[in-house]
């Protein structure tokens, strides 16, 4: 095959990778109300509507306005309104108030969308798609896919703080199938690689792949389940210091923490709000909704402890995982090697590197071809609104 053959399949195989993913993130607003794209309960929750305009922010700003010369900007205010926390592209609305935002409208934010695509879509030509524009498309695209799982974790932010518990979708599937038991495998002391190599995308924090020495341990082949946390919920888990870090145990007293978010106790029965509304806990399901303070205390309650992020990507093909995002042992820093890209797209991961504990594998709100086993999550030891769950070592 020829080589403009070649860059032409490429791009119409991108721009089909584009719309697939555009279109996406409206599905999983498609069963909002107008009301509930607005909504910021906690500054680590954004509104629905502002997830829809910060992913089409980074395709115009990064994209479009530096690359394509027929570009006019759609509204010059909307950099001030969408832009994150990248201090190299300028001012910008602060997290807290994000939920102040009525205008920008939905229907605005949408116009704007539809803008931005029929540009990305003219611009995406075989002769515009060098390599550095098609590198910036792909961390593009995945970007959407990160907000697209944010998406799912705020809105049941969102809904599942509302007094009424209203579902999201009560027809979604939205759960694996329930544990019914969980073995250890024995992983033997040795040296490992970990860190992605290879073709493919990755995030700069995933490079740097380096050797390890592991000292033999035994992994859970499932995660934990509802029925044994509730064990450490009875056994008055949440009340005794022991199990706990001190932050940990200062977080307990201040939240007044005795179960994982969602849960509730009504009428003498465990409920959890999921995003089919208020359903009775299924004791066979993962637990989810924990924060690391969670899964380290009942780590420690079971008399274990929870995996390093090495001993997890070095044991991940031993095991199925992608429910929950698994919290590790291990502080997210940088790997040997690690090298910050220049301009704004260096503070997508290095500048995080500080007061953040790694989590691994995925959940069941990442987008199926988002996930790979050396993908570095990560999160404050606080933060239960992630879909994440535990998984043991001894």
């Amino acid at each position: 095959m020829k080589e403009t053959e070649i860059l032409k399949n490429n791009t119409a195989l991108l721009l089909e990778q584009y719309k697939r993913i555009r279109a996406h993130s409206e599905e999983i607003c498609r069963p909002l109300e107008i009301e509930d794209y607005v909504v910021q309960p906690i500054v680590d929750v954004s509104p629905p509507k502002w997830h829809l305009g910060h992913t089409t922010w980074f395709f115009e700003t990064f994209i479009l306005i530096p690359s394509f010369k027929e570009y006019t900007v759609y509204n010059p205010e909307y950099n001030f309104v969408f832009n994150s926390y990248y201090e190299t592209v300028g001012a910008r609305v602060v997290r807290t108030d994000r939920g102040n935002l009525s205008r920008p409208s939905v229907a605005d934010i949408y116009r704007y969308r539809a803008y931005v695509d029929q540009q990305m879509e003219a611009f995406l030509q075989p002769e515009t798609l060098d390599d550095d524009v098609a590198k910036l498309l792909e961390l593009g695209l995945h970007h959407e896919q990160q907000h697209q799982e944010l998406l799912f974790s705020d809105i049941k932010y969102i809904l599942g703080h509302n007094p009424l518990f209203p579902p999201y979708n009560e027809s979604i599937v939205f759960e694996k199938k329930a544990i019914q038991s969980t073995d250890f495998i024995f992983v033997s002391s040795g040296i490992y690689e970990i860190g992605f190599e290879g073709d493919g995308f990755s995030f700069d924090n995933e490079l740097g792949r380096h050797k390890t020495y592991l000292d033999a341990y035994e992994i859970a082949d499932h995660l934990v389940n509802n029925a044994d946390y509730l064990h450490f919920i009875e056994d008055d888990g949440y009340s005794d210091f022991r199990y706990w870090h001190s932050e940990g145990w200062e977080w307990v007293k201040q939240q007044n923490a005795k179960a994982p978010l969602y849960w509730h106790f009504i009428d003498g029965k465990w409920m959890q709000y999921t995003l089919n509304g208020l359903r009775e806990i299924d004791p066979l399901a993962s637990v989810c909704h924990v924060n690391f303070y969670e899964a380290s205390a009942f780590a420690a309650w079971k008399g274990m402890r929870l995996p390093t992020e090495a001993e997890w990507e070095a044991a991940a093909g031993l095991f199925d995982w992608g429910e929950r995002w698994e919290w590790t042992g291990s502080a997210y820093l940088p790997y040997p090697n690690y090298k910050k890209e220049p301009g704004a797209i260096g503070e997508y991961n290095g500048k995080f590197m500080v007061n953040q504990m790694v989590l691994r594998g995925a959940s069941v709100a990442t987008p199926p071809d988002h996930s790979r086993r050396t993908y570095r999550n990560f999160f404050h030891p606080k933060h239960q609104w992630q879909f994440s769950g535990i998984r043991l070592v001894k």
